[in-house]
């Protein structure tokens, strides 16, 4: 390609005093016949005034930018249509190596080739065509999906809101009361339902469907084709993007025999209890005689690795608030919480003092290990007090079992993916994406969780829950209309290039694809949902024909910015590729620059948006070209992952079987490659890692296909 960008280099910063500048312009003007701009502080107004310039008449302007990270100042250096790539001079070179050295000097003139590279191996995105449909549905009518739906039409979106039930409400339709949500967090307050339910029901913009249920969903983000009966009837209906709010379920407490349920009316779960207390009827359930005892059994399935392996959250404060109501019926009641530990998260701290505070009711830290029948009806509890280690016996009129919460997300939304009907879910059985860096995001594009179906919570928590997950709704819909990516690379506006004609359909870019963003047809062809897809790049990483590409990220544009890569034909000068994610390892690299760290100058920094995005053809084209090692940096994986787009650093890992296939066809030693996992709070251990690999390179000696 003949486009000939245009290539500024900052002085600034300490750039100036680290690199020989004028000599770093020379040897790429010479190379690429470009004319370089030095500027003392590129992004200042003068600065940006010059990259502002027009482009002298070129259909496409390209620029190349010599200076800070590409993290930093994203803003000054966004030059509307123009095609910009930032070459990071600072962090990961004048700060992180010796001022003045050769080897700095040759590390700054091979970062700046391959920018200029990249950048004209670059094209500007075709514009998105098809229309974005701008409705948001939201499945559930409890507190979650009603304050999702009154959020998301408040923002200027239509909303279809189902629910399965014949009537709005959920699960607070039947509490008495809820725990506090402002101060002094000591009193229970109603339900906070009749307000959100009438505003929602008298909005313009919210049609709702009770006794509705979803039937199936098609499509993709901005085009999703949704199946719903009603009342056995089907209702097809075209929505942009979708709010899961489900809700939760109760843990089956048949599955807990010791604890008695189900072998006497006595023993009942904690929702039970409400709905006795709503009803007006806390006497023992057997012979409607008064609760003079009453024993809650906390964490009833919870926090066991046998049953719910989690904490449910809110079950301690339903505990104490029910303790309250069994109290208030009988003021000579005596309550015994049999707990754990008791968690009140935050200010509901205050309640549980309040609750401390009350006569006749007792905490007891104890384990229980069954539950049987008395004397007169009454139970006999059965525990270990945890603290001294002797058993303990408890005569109660009323056993409850505070429960714990599981999500309601399974056959939900049986949607017509080639990766299944279902939301992916995380280990616990909760729909899962990455939750650290982006609340309500499932694995499947345009569909996002709120309240207990996503985590439990409790009321409080799910109300602004599902007013965050309807803004993400809605803030999916403008930007699929501006034909821009979602998350994580938010504003992206290019989508994945298929070649489709060499296909041999090994249907590896389907199977691994993170989001579900490709179907297949009978032959199993790739057929590619494009508003599903998060341009992670992991089906271009995938694919063994190399057909799958970006405009502005592609196998050509990676493999020709390696071969710009200078190998000297010295044997003590190493030459090192570090293939790096953009999401955890190229952050935690410049906060280490940013320290100050030093790094071997003989490793060459290339950021990849994901590691699942490393096509086997890098690492070939690499060793190939004479150069000593190749290092890949990546997300964490595994029961704690930390991978933004799921398995991206998994998939990389497995493929490394691949990459050693290829080491011993080009004998070549194994050991010349390796994969490293890094979290992004590990920028003080990178540069050992990084150095570290350099030796062991360096004591391996030069590739043997140096100088061919």
């Amino acid at each position: 390609m003949d486009a000939k960008p245009r290539v500024f280099v900052c002085t600034g910063c300490g750039i100036g005093e680290a690199l020989d500048v004028e000599r770093l312009c020379t040897s790429v003007e010479g190379e690429f016949g470009v004319s370089v701009t030095r500027h003392p502080f590129l992004c200042g107004p003068e600065g940006v005034a010059s990259l502002s310039q027009d482009g002298q008449g070129e259909e496409v302007q390209r620029i190349v930018i010599g200076a800070c990270s590409p993290r930093v100042k994203a803003e000054v250096f966004s030059l509307g249509p123009a095609l910009v790539e930032r070459v990071n001079l600072r962090e990961q070179v004048a700060w992180s190596h010796v001022a003045g050295d050769e080897e700095t000097q040759a590390l700054a003139e091979d970062e700046l080739r391959m920018g200029i590279i990249k950048v004209q191996k670059s094209e500007p995105p075709d514009p998105q065509e098809g229309a974005v449909e701008r409705t948001v549905l939201v499945v559930g009518g409890g507190i979650t999906g009603l304050t999702a739906a009154l959020s998301a039409a408040q923002a200027g979106s239509d909303v279809v809101l189902v629910e399965e039930k014949p009537a709005l409400g959920g699960w607070l339709t039947g509490y008495r009361q809820v725990s506090p949500s402002r101060p002094p967090y000591r009193d229970l307050e109603a339900p906070p339902l009749a307000q959100t339910l009438s505003a929602v029901q008298d909005h313009p913009r919210i049609k709702v469907l009770t006794s509705t249920r979803v039937d199936k969903v098609e499509g993709q983000p901005g085009a999703f084709k949704v199946t719903a009966l009603q009342d056995g009837k089907p209702t097809d209906l075209s929505v942009g993007s979708i709010v899961l709010a489900t809700g939760w379920q109760p843990y089956d407490a048949r599955k807990l025999p010791h604890l008695g349920f189900g072998d006497s009316p006595n023993v009942v779960t904690s929702v039970t209890l409400e709905e006795m207390a709503k009803a007006e009827r806390l006497v023992r359930p057997s012979d409607g005689g008064p609760l003079r005892s009453v024993v809650f059994v906390q964490c009833a399935g919870s926090r066991d690795p046998d049953h719910l392996p989690y904490c449910s959250s809110v079950c301690c404060l339903v505990s104490l608030k029910q303790a309250l109501y069994v109290r208030e019926a009988n003021p000579e009641a005596q309550v015994y919480i049999l707990h754990k530990d008791i968690r009140t998260p935050g200010q509901h701290e205050d309640f549980f003092r309040r609750v401390q505070e009350e006569e006749g009711v007792f905490f007891l830290r104890a384990e229980v290990t069954g539950v049987a029948g008395g004397s007169d009806g009454n139970l006999v509890v059965q525990a270990q007090h945890t603290p001294l280690g002797e058993a303990v016996q408890l005569e109660a009129d009323l056993v409850v079992l505070a429960v714990g919460m599981e999500p309601r997300a399974a056959g939900t939304l049986n949607l017509q993916y080639r990766q299944g009907p279902d939301l992916p879910v995380s280990k616990l059985g909760f729909p899962d994406s990455n939750y650290v860096c982006w609340p309500y995001e499932t694995q499947r594009t345009g569909i996002f969780t709120a309240g207990c179906v996503r985590e439990p919570m409790n009321t409080a928590a799910s109300e602004e829950d599902g007013e965050g997950a309807a803004l993400r709704a809605v803030q999916t819909i403008a930007l699929l209309e501006r034909g821009q990516a979602l998350h994580p690379r938010v504003g992206d506006p290019y989508v994945p290039v298929y070649f489709l004609q060499r296909c041999t359909q090994c249907k590896r870019c389907t199977e691994e694809c993170p989001f579900g963003a490709l179907d297949e047809d009978e032959k199993g062809t790739p057929m590619p949902n494009l508003n599903r897809c998060r341009r992670c790049g992991v089906c271009m990483g995938a694919c063994p024909e190399r057909l799958i590409s970006f405009k502005n990220y592609s196998i050509d544009q990676i493999t020709s910015a390696i071969k710009s890569m200078s190998v000297p034909e010295e044997e003590e000068k190493l030459r090192i590729l570090a293939l790096v994610c953009e999401n955890d390892a190229y952050p935690a690299l410049d906060m280490a620059g940013a320290r100050r760290h030093m790094i071997d100058p003989s490793i060459r920094v290339l950021p990849l948006r994901c590691l699942g995005s490393t096509n086997v053809v890098f690492i070939a084209d690499a060793i190939s070209r004479g150069i000593d090692g190749v290092i890949l940096l990546g997300c964490r994986y595994g029961d704690d992952y930390q991978c933004h787009f799921i398995k991206g650093s998994e998939l990389a890992n497995r493929r490394m079987e691949n990459v050693k296939e290829t080491l011993n066809r080009l004998r070549v030693e194994p050991e010349r490659v390796k994969l490293v996992e890094v979290a992004i709070d590990e920028y003080d251990k990178l540069p050992q890692m990084l150095n570290d690999f350099a030796e062991e390179v360096r004591a391996m000696g030069p590739n043997p296909y140096k100088g061919f």
